[in-house]
């Protein structure tokens, strides 16, 4: 399995269910805080590869939402320095796995990079009323 830098923010529910997967999966996780980590625009430029400036932003931002910070609008330098002063920005999690790095959590793309599924069956986990594999499940109440 592979070791994980994953830098999400604390408190984060997203984040932590995230990290709750890719441990299931088996991965070492080296957690690193978003908001407090020293990262320059070319340390965070490197994690959105080739995707356009607006698919870096996370859209449930604050400043997003209200509209202060307008993501289609944006070229690349003007991007990173609105990220890097405000992290909420950042969409997130930033993973790292060797020289590879990735922004967002795409279940598909990190199956296909380094494998996200455990050796444990979906029925296994239901069992135990654990899903960590990105759907939603609720408990049902018993028969009356």
């Amino acid at each position: 399995m592979a070791e994980v830098i994953f830098y999400g923010l604390a408190g984060c529910p997203a984040n932590a269910k995230q990290k709750q997967q890719l441990a299931a999966a088996g991965h070492r996780l080296v957690e690193r805080d978003l908001a407090t980590a020293e990262l320059t625009a070319e340390d965070l430029r490197a994690f959105f590869g080739d995707k356009e400036v607006a698919a870096w932003f996370n859209r449930r931002a604050a400043a997003v939402k209200s509209g202060a910070v307008k993501p289609d609008v944006l070229d690349e330098s003007a991007a990173l320095a609105a990220m890097l002063a405000d992290r909420d920005l950042v969409r997130r999690p930033l993973i790292q796995v060797g020289d590879r790095r990735e922004a967002g959590f795409d279940p598909t793309t990190l199956h296909a990079w380094i494998g996200l599924t455990s050796a444990e069956s979906c029925d296994d986990k239901h069992a135990r009323g654990q899903c960590d594999h990105g759907h939603q499940h609720f408990v049902k109440a018993p028969a009356a």
